[in-house]
């Protein structure tokens, strides 16, 4: 696979309207003049974030969103609708794109980046395979082009079939070596693990301190996560843990009778080049994901997951925690479609996240939450000199439950993790006298020693796995039922905190409801 140097700075910012602002057509003067400076667009970027605002490529002109898109791999994202369609989201389950009318925006949308392009170049003979680097749609009505004429982006904004048009790869970091620690690094077992960050239980697992907390333990005399399949959209699994493995170690102890499956739904490469990874997990941050939310109840004295009777799917559709390339916005996309319509999942975590809003991730958002999935994101997990940073997205879209990390207590947001109004709920992850000291989870090797994992992300799979606990319990539930049931249960209720939302959930009041 090949690696991406990212340092993981997740940004964030307001959640995005559902009615969102029509797209900018200011006219562009057709000089021959080089595109806007990388370092002016990062700064038009970070000023908006820094302001407290949205960013969306919406809210540029037609040569800053044609610069952004040559700045970076030089594709565009593009979601079509059709003219006549007002509500395209509530709608997206009776879409159905190799339909007449669907085909003909399609190739609408295809013949003007065609005729863009040739004027470009008109001596060379450009078809269809050179401007479509990731092929045609299948489900959802969006795709990528390559554009390289600056009036094409302009026509195609000004088209009512068009809903989005997005620098899709541009990010604000490029080449920086550095990664944080609350991504793809230290994935191996923990070299020294504080007797008080965890309590045996049978048969011989470790209990983190944190779910005490949340009394998590508790709960398990009523639920288990039994007839509840979890989703985790992150970097994949490990092929090596074998508590991960099916049927293997995943059923083992207390675990009993359910499934495993590792996916992939990110692409490397484009057009003749490019390929479907492999599912496994070569990052490390998608199996702690998993494992806190489903590794078993055995014996072999590794950490155990919340739901550890719940059944897991994981994809690998991101290389790292940054949704930043656009074949990692067609894999978040991708996976989120592919649950969606996968009847037996019910809850659905995301410890990703990106600073752009992303019309190809929310159509995949707007499929899973049509069909009644239960969505957790994480907030935001940083470096602590950028932690001050707001929700980044897809939490901060309204479909979706952010979530985030305390400092042990419950008052103050944890040293990396973002905190802000959209926030749905937080649990502790960072013990009050040693930041380090976080949550317990598989490591990505093939040992029974855990490691220590925190953060957003952490807390986000937690929640999740206290979700399918609820929804376990009476699998006759609503999703607004179970969120309601999460909400009710949680230290700041009736009163959602400005910046950690609803608090921390107790995990065996809300598996015992009677509201």
């Amino acid at each position: 696979m090949r690696k991406k140097y990212l340092l993981l700075v997740a940004f964030g910012f307001l959640m995005f309207s559902c009615n969102k602002e029509p797209m900018s057509t200011k006219p562009m003067e057709m000089e021959n003049k080089d595109p806007i400076s990388r370092e002016a667009i990062v700064e038009l970027v970070e000023t908006s974030l820094r302001n407290g605002q949205v960013f969306n490529w919406s809210t540029v002109d037609d040569f800053t969103l044609f610069s952004a898109g040559i700045q970076s791999d030089g594709f565009f994202a593009i979601g079509y609708t059709l003219p006549e369609m007002t509500d395209f989201e509530s709608n997206i389950k009776s879409i159905k794109i190799e339909d007449a009318k669907w085909t003909a925006v399609k190739e609408k949308l295809y013949n003007i980046i065609l005729e863009g392009e040739r004027q470009m170049n008109p001596t060379k003979d450009i078809d269809l395979k050179d401007i479509l680097p990731m092929g045609e749609p299948k489900i959802a009505p969006n795709f990528f082009a390559k554009i390289t004429n600056p009036e094409t982006i302009t026509i195609l904004r000004k088209l009512k079939e068009v809903r989005f048009l997005e620098a899709s790869g541009f990010s604000l970091e490029d080449e920086v070596k550095q990664r944080s620690s609350s991504g793809c690094s230290n994935s191996g077992p923990a070299s020294y693990i504080y007797p008080a960050d965890y309590t045996n239980y049978s048969p011989w697992v470790k209990v983190p301190w944190n779910f005490n907390n949340a009394n998590i333990p508790n709960a398990w005399s009523q639920s288990s996560g039994n007839n509840v399949k979890i989703c985790i959209i992150d970097t994949g699994g490990s092929d090596d843990q074998d508590n991960l493995g099916s049927p293997n170690n995943f059923n083992s102890g207390y675990s009993q009778g359910r499934t495993v499956q590792k996916k992939s739904t990110l692409y490397s490469g484009w057009w003749w080049w490019r390929s479907l990874e492999d599912p496994y997990d070569e990052c490390g941050h998608g199996t702690g994901t998993s494992g806190v939310a489903t590794a078993p109840r055995g014996s072999d004295g590794n950490s155990v997951g919340v739901a550890y009777n719940s059944d897991l799917v994981v994809y690998k559709a991101v290389e790292d925690v940054l949704i930043n390339t656009s074949n990692e916005k067609a894999g978040v996309r991708d996976a989120l479609i592919d649950a969606a319509l996968d009847w037996n999942v019910r809850v659905i975590s995301m410890s990703i996240g990106s600073p752009f809003y992303s019309g190809t991730v929310a159509d995949g958002l707007y499929w899973a939450y049509e069909y009644d999935k239960l969505m957790f994101a994480a907030a935001g997990t940083s470096l602590s000199w950028t932690s001050w940073y707001p929700v980044i997205f897809p939490a901060n879209n309204w479909r979706v439950n952010a979530v985030t990390g305390t400092i042990e207590g419950g008052d103050e947001k944890c040293t990396v993790c973002h905190d802000g109004w959209q926030v749905e709920f937080a649990l502790d992850m960072e013990r009050s006298n040693n930041a380090n000291r976080t949550s317990l989870v598989l490591s990505s090797s093939n040992t029974n020693t855990p490691r220590y994992f925190g953060g957003s992300s952490v807390a986000t799979a937690t929640t999740a796995g206290i979700a399918a606990l609820v929804w376990s319990k009476n699998t006759s539930l609503t999703r607004a039922q179970v969120k309601t049931k999460l909400k009710q249960a949680s230290s700041n209720y009736p009163n959602k905190d400005g910046d950690l939302g609803w608090g921390s959930i107790n995990a065996y009041q809300a598996v015992n409801s009677t509201w």
